[in-house]
């Protein structure tokens, strides 16, 4: 199949696929009585051409935008607010979210609370919604990496610093009106990007197809970004402007970020509160920690690990065989064997542990792990790893 045609598609949300869809913003906008958007990106990306271009297309176009830049590469709830404070300021009406995770989260989460005054923890994924709120300014997400794959949910990851934690934020009277996904956007990501983000999207496939629970269209969406993040990871990765092999893995980013709606596990319950406490890039934490969780998971998930490997090898496989191959796709995408090497303490295990015993995705992880089993998962990923 060739990803360099366009195609727009309704499911989840109204999709627009293809090479240079990003320049259909500005009518997107018009179209939906946007005539103020507040753009919002991380610092990292602030500078790029990607969001110059964004901004003088709306410019041009007669759209008064303004650009919200003031997010961290893991997303802080005092940024959150301070992008509530600009959208009102600036009398916004809709907002674009723009970037790789980090960004389009920022815009995500402003977006949850700035038409309304409840405050922001209390969209607290584990917690019941608030079902009166229901005037959301209107969100765009386009992402500019295949990794995190959330643009089709208001789902957004936020630090607490007070806390130390990072929450799952989330409406669900809050969907975007429209995910673009551009894959001219990504042919300048560095290659370590390529590789961090395209197995983050791998993990969320992976964790999503192997929580224990009925839900056949997510498994089948897991089951296809496999196979196209399997065909295109190593490809992008050695061959930067294969513009075709950039668009599947933005297609299998994005179906895995669907898939994901399941549940994910372990593997995203400590990289989320490592990266609250370390900073540490999300898919890269991912990365490191997911051959450990595979083999604490072993026996809960080998009844599908077949599928898996078919999906993503396009041959059949055990769980030994799978364990190999993704161990060798690693060491083949230079990604660190143990937390050690990407800047991660040894003297919190116990506090990791008991945070991530409360996120969410442990909750759906296959296995239930007590603290301790938690705990000392995390001290081998940071000694041996892989």
């Amino acid at each position: 199949m060739d990803f360099k045609n366009s195609a727009d598609w309704t499911f989840p949300v109204p999709i627009y696929y293809g090479p240079s869809r990003v320049d259909e913003v500005s009518a997107l906008c018009k179209r939906h009585e946007i005539t103020r958007p507040l753009v919002v990106t991380d610092r990292g990306s602030s500078e790029l051409d990607i969001i110059k271009n964004l901004i003088g297309q709306l410019n041009i176009s007669g759209l008064k935008c303004d650009l919200f830049s003031d997010i961290s590469p893991n997303p802080l709830g005092n940024e959150i607010y301070k992008g509530k404070f600009a959208y009102r300021a600036g009398q916004h009406n809709g907002i674009i979210a723009i970037g790789g995770g980090s960004g389009m989260d920022g815009g995500k989460a402003i977006s949850l609370i700035a038409n309304n005054e409840d405050d922001l923890w209390k969209f607290d994924y584990n917690f019941d919604s608030n079902t009166e709120l229901k005037n959301f300014p209107p969100l765009i997400c386009i992402p500019t990496t295949s990794g995190t794959g959330a643009e089709t949910e208001s789902t957004a990851m936020v630090t607490n610093s007070d806390l130390g934690m990072k929450f799952c934020l989330w409406h669900p009277n809050q969907k975007p009106l429209a995910a673009i996904l551009d894959p001219s956007l990504t042919i300048g990501l560095p290659r370590n990007l390529t590789a961090w983000t395209g197995v983050d999207a791998l993990v969320h496939a992976i964790e999503a197809y192997c929580v224990n629970d009925l839900h056949s269209p997510a498994d089948g969406v897991a089951l296809e970004a496999l196979s196209l993040i399997g065909d295109n990871l190593k490809v992008v990765y050695e061959r930067p402007d294969n513009l075709s092999s950039r668009g599947a893995m933005l297609v299998g980013s994005c179906l895995a970020g669907i898939a994901f709606l399941k549940g994910l596990g372990l593997v995203h319950a400590i990289s989320h509160m490592v990266g609250a406490e370390y900073d540490t890039q999300h898919g890269l934490t991912n990365a490191v920690i997911l051959p450990s969780v595979l083999q604490f998971n072993e026996k809960h998930i080998s009844n599908k690990i077949n599928r898996i490997h078919f999906s993503q090898y396009s041959k059949p496989g055990d769980f030994v065989d799978f364990y190999k191959a993704t161990c060798n796709l690693l060491d083949e995408l230079e990604i660190p064997k143990t937390l050690k090497e990407i800047g991660v303490g040894d003297d919190r295990f116990h506090e990791l542990a008991v945070k991530a015993r409360k996120d969410a995705a442990a909750f759906t992880n296959p296995r239930d792990a007590s603290i301790e089993e938690i705990e000392n998962l995390i001290g081998k990923v940071y000694s041996v790893g892989r």
